[in-house]
């Protein structure tokens, strides 16, 4: 008996499957967190592309429908996010041509007297969306276990 007890102790066979046994995990959660790391960034890729997207069209063409309705309709087909998680602001500032005073104008419609004052007009989408990994982790996370992803594109349009 007791020589196969020191037959067993010499015998190395099975040091790589034990090595391995512990080693797994770690490597295992490792891939799985680059996996989850990569879903999450490719899911913000493509809501910024579809607001990207959305920015071009209307400055091409608007269509039948207003600017807010045609970007609304354009990100809820590319990104498949509700319009509830879409909004667009408009602005309006007139820069004086004597004194370099830069005021907002309350109506994105309105005009600035184009003989003493610069137009410009900007156009910003924000989207809203929620990733949710496959293995949850609270770090950061909402109270549902899933995280924010906020997207802004914003273009000077004259």
């Amino acid at each position: 008996m007791i020589r196969l007890f020191q037959r067993l102790r010499s015998d190395e066979r099975g040091a790589a499957v034990i090595e391995l046994a512990l080693a797994a995990p770690i490597l295992a959660t490792l891939v799985i967190g680059i996996v989850d790391i990569s879903n999450a960034y490719s899911r913000k890729l493509s809501l910024e592309q579809a607001a990207q997207r959305a920015m071009e069209k209307i400055m091409q063409t608007t269509d039948d429908d207003t600017v807010d309705t045609t970007v609304t309709k354009d990100i809820e087909d590319a990104a498949g996010i509700p319009a509830a998680s879409i909004t667009m602001t408009t602005k309006l500032f007139c820069t004086s041509r004597s004194t370099g005073v830069v005021t907002q104008k309350s109506n994105f419609t309105d005009d600035c007297n184009g003989a003493t004052e610069w137009e410009s007009r900007y156009i910003e989408i924000t989207a809203v969306d929620e990733f949710q990994p496959m293995f949850p982790i609270k770090f950061g996370a909402n109270a549902n276990g899933k995280y924010p992803i906020r997207v802004k594109v914003g273009m000077r349009t004259q």
